[in-house]
Parts: structure tokens; C-alpha cells; sequence
């Protein structure tokens, strides 16, 4: 089986070293040609992916930004075999199922969303790993819901990833949810650490503030493209989040303990049903 990775970051990169290990011939594309020379080099690559060598691949991964993820396929369809089933891994999906669900209709292969729900606040193909999605959790947006074989060749294909659980959604479900359960959260992160106080936190900081400063550090470009693509579901989070820590800040301000006690049960309940819905 040969597969065709498209962009050599800390995905694509683990993607690479993923399926060579798991025995695929792999193929690969970077902008910048020297990560690629380097994957080969390594052996973590059979060759570099080119608008010949697309013609030989069962599968083609695509983790470049989102609008790099479109052009390169926009620019390279017409080499896309039909039997060839093409994967995005981008942290957003309407933008991309919207362009590329008609244009892998067109060319006649197949085109399906994909978001693995794995990484690190590193990024870069030197901090890759080929066990990066091992027991991670990746949502699919197939083209349709009601072809079972379709979405067994897709897990099939995902095999050398080693996923935990796969979960299928449409392209608008899946934007609203990464707005609460990613974006949100490394925007908070990121606004966190702004405070003066962060530079004094060396001594009276444990696990609280690791835990919310971690993803703080992240890749400013690419989620850049990421919140704007999804401004609408980002922007309803904030504002939600937003009125409910001006309760919190009312009641500190009135020293209304009694609403503060409430406030706090409440969060702590919401957590307890969270936890026991995951379950």
C-alpha cells in the first residue's frame, strides 16, 4: 500500500513515520524540500511525493494549514486516482469539506474530513513520533453517512495510526465542538499567562497552572487561520464564557458569599456530569 503525505509538520511527520513503520511504502511532499530529503534520508520515507508519483497512492493524507490544504489538491486533482481516498487533518472542517467534497466529486476519487485529536504545544517534523495518535480519539466527515463500506475502508486505511475511538460528524458539528473543547481553550491559555503575575509564579505554581498554561504556547500562524475559520462558534464560546466570569467577579466584588458557594457548586456539578456523560 503506498500513501501520500502532504506536509511534513509535527502531523504530517508523525503520519510518516506511523505508516512506515506499519509497513506502507510512503511518499512524501514538504515546501520547504529539505524536511523531505531529511524523512527520507532517515528512512522515514520511501521517496517525495510528486504530480507522477500521486498516481500510485491508495491514500493521501493532506495535514498542511487549511487553505495550503485546498490549493495543493485544487493543483494536483487531475493525478488523483479514482480508487484513491483523500484525508485532511486540519483542525477545522467546513472551509475544507465545502471546497474539496465537490472537487473530489468532480475528478471522480474520494475526498473525506478528518481531525486526529493528538499533538503537542511543539511543532515541527523534528518532534514527531510514530506513536503520536496511539489510543487518540480522530472525527471522520465522510461524504455520506450511509455507506458502511466507505467507513470501513476508512478505518481500515487509518489502521497504521493506531486510533483509539473514531467518531463520525458532520463538517458544522464537528466546528462547533472543537470552538468549546480546543479553541476556547487555547485562547484562555493564551490570555492567562498575559497577566504580570506570570513572570513572579515561580515557587507558588503546581499543577494548576501548568495544566492552563500548557497550550499558551502554540503555533500563532497556524491558529490564526484555525479561529477565523471558525469565528462564528468561537465568538458564541467566548461571549458564554465571558458573562459567566463576570457572575464570579460580581459576586467577589459584592463579597456575596453565598452566590460565590452557588457559582462553585454549580461548575463542580457541571464537571461531575461531564465526566460521567464521557463515560
Amino acid at each position: 500500500m503506498t500513501v501520500g503525505i502532504v506536509g511534513l509538520g509535527l502531523i504530517g511527520g508523525s503520519l510518516t513515520k506511523a505508516y512506515k513503520k506499519a509497513g506502507w511504502r510512503v511518499l512524501v511532499y514538504n515546501r520547504t524540500e529539505s524536511v523531505a530529503d531529511f524523512a527520507i534520508l532517515s528512512g522515514d520515507a520511501d521517496a517525495k511525493l510528486t504530480k507522477e508519483s500521486i498516481k500510485e497512492c491508495e491514500l493521501i493524507h493532506l495535514s498542511l494549514y487549511p487553505e495550503a490544504s485546498i490549493k495543493w489538491l485544487r493543483d494536483n486533482a487531475g493525478n488523483v486516482k479514482k480508487s484513491c481516498v483523500v484525508i485532511d487533518d486540519c483542525g477545522t472542517k467546513r472551509v475544507i469539506c465545502d471546497a474539496l467534497f465537490p472537487l473530489a466529486k468532480e475528478h471522480g476519487f474520494t475526498f473525506v474530513g478528518g481531525h486526529p485529536m493528538a499533538g503537542t504545544h511543539f511543532s515541527g517534523y523534528k518532534y514527531s513520533r510514530a506513536t503520536m495518535f496511539s489510543g487518540a480519539p480522530m472525527v471522520i466527515v465522510p461524504p455520506v453517512f450511509d455507506d458502511i463500506a466507505l467507513l470501513d475502508r476508512i478505518k481500515g486505511l487509518l489502521l497504521p495510526m493506531d486510533l483509539g475511538k473514531i467518531a463520525v460528524t458532520t463538517a458544522q458539528n464537528h466546528d462547533r465542538m472543537i470552538a468549546y473543547t480546543s479553541q476556547l481553550a487555547h485562547i484562555v491559555s493564551n490570555a492567562y499567562i498575559k497577566s504580570p503575575s506570570s513572570l513572579e509564579h515561580s515557587g507558588y505554581s503546581a499543577g494548576s497552572f501548568r495544566d492552563l498554561t500548557r497550550v499558551a504556547w502554540l503555533n500563532e500562524g497556524m491558529w490564526t487561520e484555525l479561529f477565523l475559520e471558525n469565528r462564528d462558534n468561537l465568538t458564541n464560546e467566548l461571549s458564554f464564557l465571558i458573562e459567566r466570569l463576570c457572575e464570579y467577579k460580581k459576586a467577589l466584588e459584592e463579597s456575596d458569599g453565598e452566590t460565590l458557594k452557588e457559582l462553585l457548586r454549580q461548575g463542580r456539578i457541571a464537571k461531575e456530569r461531564s465526566e460521567e456523560k464521557k463515560a
